[in-house]
C-alpha cells in the first residue's frame, strides 16, 4: 500500500514520515479534519490509526488490511498536527498487531489504538 493510493488520506492530508514493519510514523493536519466544534474528528484518528498500522504491516511488499480497530480519545486538539505512530506488538505471517499512537505538536497523546491488520 502506497500512502498515494489511498484516496482518503491524500484527501486528509497525511504525509508519511517514517514507513517500516515494525514502526511507521504518518502525520495529518488539523484543519479540514475536524468535526463541528473545531476539535480533531474521531474517525479521522480511527484512519489515522488503521492507515499507519497498514503501511507498516505492508512495508515490505505484502497486501495488509485492518481487520479489527478499537481507539480510545484522551484529549482534544484545536490545531497543528496529529502523528500516528504505529509500533508492533506483533509481527506474524497473516496476522499483525500495532499499537498506534497519536500525538499532537506538544507530544501529548490524544488517542491510543490497538490495530489488528491481515496480511497476504
Amino acid at each position: 500500500m502506497r500512502i498515494e493510493d489511498s484516496a482518503l488520506d491524500v484527501e486528509l492530508g497525511a504525509q508519511v514520515v517514517e514507513l517500516g514493519r515494525e514502526r511507521t510514523v504518518v502525520r495529518y493536519p488539523v484543519a479540514g479534519n475536524t468535526q463541528p466544534e473545531g476539535l480533531w474528528h474521531g474517525g479521522a484518528s480511527a484512519v489515522a490509526a488503521e492507515t499507519a498500522a497498514s503501511l507498516a504491516a505492508g512495508a515490505e511488499g505484502q497486501s495488509a488490511r485492518g481487520v479489527s480497530l478499537n481507539v480510545n480519545h484522551l484529549r482534544p486538539v484545536r490545531e497543528g498536527y496529529v502523528t500516528a505512530v504505529a509500533s508492533a506488538m506483533r509481527l506474524g505471517k497473516r496476522v499483525c498487531v500495532y499499537q498506534v499512537e497519536l500525538v499532537d505538536d506538544a507530544g501529548n497523546v490524544v488517542a491510543v489504538a490497538t490495530v489488528t491488520v491481515a496480511v497476504k
